[in-house]
């Protein structure tokens, strides 16, 4: 964080006045920061192992050609992967569809991992600049006031560039926090999108290799229901 824990609020107090609004938009940026980083962790906590359980449960239903097994993992699976698996199945009878349709589930899961990263790459690019703007505002502040006072010299200058350059500080603070959190977690998604197109590959063959199975289940699975239907609509014709 921009603050160390052993300052006390007297002192965190003065430290927000002397940078102004400036430090106020810094300060905004770290808690911004900190936010994002947080929910990340909070998402992609366990979402290796999550995915990888789903991924076993799903094949094993394909192979044994079990497909209404296989949409029951994907239904109760609450992670993001799921939509990978409903799209193969739901392409189970257009093979010459199936590799884009995974493919595309598979790239909007991948952006879903990275969605709120682009905020912390533009705080780590901006943030430098906005403590800089404050710091040139500070100094030009303190020159206006030598220009009013009628006095020179650095030392009433001094004090001045001094809070000014505390803006400097704390938006290089912050930047080197976003940054830091912007390539960890890039880091982990790109692992994640690895391992996600290995596992759409495997589904891919199983589903290839299991397809007049899951077709024959699923065309199974729907008399079922049409024959409760049936009756119903004879007895409203014969009505």
């Amino acid at each position: 964080m921009l603050f160390s824990g052993s300052m006390s609020f007297g002192e965190l107090k003065t430290f927000l006045q002397q940078g102004g609004i400036t430090m106020g938009i810094i300060v905004l940026g770290s808690l911004l920061a900190l936010f994002i980083g947080i929910e990340r962790i909070l998402f992609l906590r366990g979402f290796s192992a999550r995915s990888q359980d789903l991924h076993q449960a799903v094949i094993r239903a394909i192979l044994r050609g079990d497909a209404a097994q296989a949409v029951h993992e994907c239904d109760r699976a609450h992670i993001p992967t799921a939509a990978l698996y409903r799209a193969a199945l739901d392409r189970a009878t257009r093979l010459d569809r199936l590799g884009d349709a995974v493919d595309r589930a598979r790239r909007e899961v991948i952006q879903a991992l990275r969605a709120p990263l682009w905020v912390l790459g533009t705080l780590g690019a901006v943030m430098p600049f906005v403590g800089l703007f404050g710091t040139v505002w500070g100094i030009l502040h303190s020159f206006r006031q030598m220009a009013i006072a009628g006095t020179g010299g650095f030392a009433v200058v001094a004090s001045g560039i001094s809070e000014a350059l505390i803006t400097t500080a704390g938006g290089i603070a912050v930047a080197v926090e976003a940054v830091v959190l912007f390539n960890y977690f890039q880091a982990r998604v790109s692992k994640e999108a690895f391992d996600l197109t290995l596992k759409a590959d495997e589904l891919v063959e199983a589903v290839e290799e299991k397809a007049d199975v899951l077709r024959a289940s699923s065309s199974a699975a729907r008399p079922a229901g049409s024959e409760t239907a049936a009756p119903a609509s004879a007895e409203r014709v014969g009505a």
